[in-house]
C-alpha cells in the first residue's frame, strides 16, 4: 500500500539552513509527494532564494502577521496540502536528514497500523555506547546502551526528584526525560511525546487535533502539547533508524530573557495538558525541580563564559514563576482556571 505523505516546513528568517535541509531531502530514498514552505519571514531571503534553487513538488507561501509563529504557521500549512496525502511531515528548517529519513518513517506506519504519529530520532547531539554496566550514577542506561547523565539530573537524583517513567513519557510532576534519552537501537519506541521538529501524522489527525494557539512566535513546548492531547487517542511511535541531525541555529529564537519565562510558563501549560489536577506531592516536586533548576542555571553566571544569558535567563525563569501566581495560563478544556 502505497501512502502518499505531505512535507510542512515552518520557517522564520532562516534561508540558508532551510536551503541546506531541501538540499538533504534531494538526495532521500523517498521523497515527499509535495513540499510545503510556510514563511513567516519578516524579509525576503527565503523567497529570493528558493527562486534560485529549484526543487521538485514545492510550494512557497509568505505568510501575514496573523499567521506567524510556528504554531500558526503549521495550522496554515495543514489547511494547504493536497487531499491525496495520507500523512503529514514536519520538519525544523535547521535540520538535516539521514538519506533514509522518509524511508523509514513511512514504512512505521505499514508495520504499526495503530500509529497516530511518528518521531525521527536526532543522532548529532547525544554521545551513546554499548554497556552492561548500570552501577555508575555519572551514566543512564537504557536497553543495553549508556550516555552521559546531564547534571541536573545527577542533581535531581540527590534530591530524589528523578523520572519514574521512561524516557518520552511524562511523570506526574512533569519534568521527565526527552525522547534524547532512547538509545540509537534501530528499535521502534512507544511514547506519548514526539518532537514537533522531526514528526509525522495520519492525516485524520487533523481531522479533530490543531497545534495550539497558546503558543505564540517561538512556540516552545508546542510540540509535547500536541503529542500529549493526541496519545490520550491512540498510540504514538519514535523508529531510532528515521535518522536527521539537529543544528540549532540561533536566528529567530527569542531572547534569554523571554526564553526562561517560555520555560516555566509553557511547561506549566503542558504539565496541566496531562495532568489537570495533580496531587499535593506532584505539585510540590513540580516547584522543587523548577527551583533547582533555576539554581543551577544561576549557578552558570560563574560556570560559564556565557554570564549575561545565564542571568537574564534565570530572572525569566523568576518571573515566569511568580506570575503563575498572579496570571497562570488558562486553558478551559485542560484544567480550571488558575488551579495552582
Amino acid at each position: 500500500m502505497n501512502l502518499n505523505f505531505s512535507l510542512i516546513i515552518c520557517t522564520y528568517m532562516r534561508a540558508q539552513p532551510l536551503l541546506k535541509l531541501l538540499q538533504s531531502i534531494e538526495k532521500q530514498s523517498l521523497y515527499p509527494n509535495e513540499i510545503l514552505i510556510i514563511d513567516g519571514s519578516e524579509n525576503s531571503e527565503t523567497e529570493i532564494i528558493l527562486n534560485k534553487n529549484t526543487f521538485n513538488y514545492l510550494k512557497y507561501y509568505k505568510v501575514e502577521d496573523h499567521n506567524r509563529g510556528l504554531t500558526k504557521q503549521r495550522n496554515y500549512g495543514i489547511k494547504m496540502i493536497s487531499k491525496s496525502s495520507n500523512v503529514v511531515c514536519f520538519l525544523d528548517d535547521d535540520t538535516i536528514l539521514d538519506t533514509n529519513y522518509f524511508k523509514e518513517l513511512i514504512s512505521t506506519y505499514k508495520e504499526n497500523k495503530d500509529a497516530l504519529a511518528i518521531g525521527g530520532y536526532i543522532t548529532n547531539e547525544i554521545s551513546w555506547s554499548l554497556s552492561d554496566d548500570k552501577n555508575n550514577k555519572n551514566f543512564f542506561y537504557y536497553d543495553g546502551w549508556m550516555r552521559a547523565e546531564p547534571s541536573r539530573f545527577r542533581m535531581r537524583r540527590r534530591f530524589g526528584l528523578l523520572p519514574n517513567v521512561k524516557p518520552g513519557y511524562m511523570p506526574s510532576f512533569s519534568n521527565g526525560r526527552s525522547i534524547s534519552f532512547l538509545p540509537p537501537s534501530g528499535k521502534i519506541y512507544q511514547v506519548e511525546q514526539i518532537m514537533g521538529g522531526a514528526s509525522s501524522y495520519r492525516r485524520k489527525v487533523f481531522n479533530d487535533f490543531h497545534f495550539s494557539n497558546y503558543f505564540e512566535g517561538y512556540g516552545l513546548y508546542e510540540d509535547a502539547d500536541f503529542s500529549l492531547r493526541l496519545a490520550k487517542k491512540g498510540n504514538l511511535y519514535i523508529n531510532t533508524n528515521a535518522s536527521l541531525e539537529h543544528y540549532h541555529d540561533k536566528s529567530g529564537r527569542p531572547n534569554q530573557y523571554n526564553y526562561g519565562k517560555m520555560v516555566v510558563r509553557n511547561g506549566w501549560y503542558v504539565w496541566r495538558v496531562k495532568y489537570p489536577n495533580p496531587n499535593f506531592n506532584s505539585r510540590f516536586k513540580w516547584h522543587a525541580i523548577l527551583f533547582l533548576l533555576t539554581a543551577i542555571r544561576f549557578s552558570n553566571v560563574l560556570t560559564t563564559n556565557n554570564r549575561k544569558q545565564a542571568l537574564t535567563e534565570s530572572f525569566g525563569r523568576i518571573i515566569g514563576w511568580l506570575s503563575l501566581f498572579f496570571n497562570a495560563p488558562k486553558s478551559n478544556t485542560c484544567f480550571k482556571d488558575n488551579d495552582f
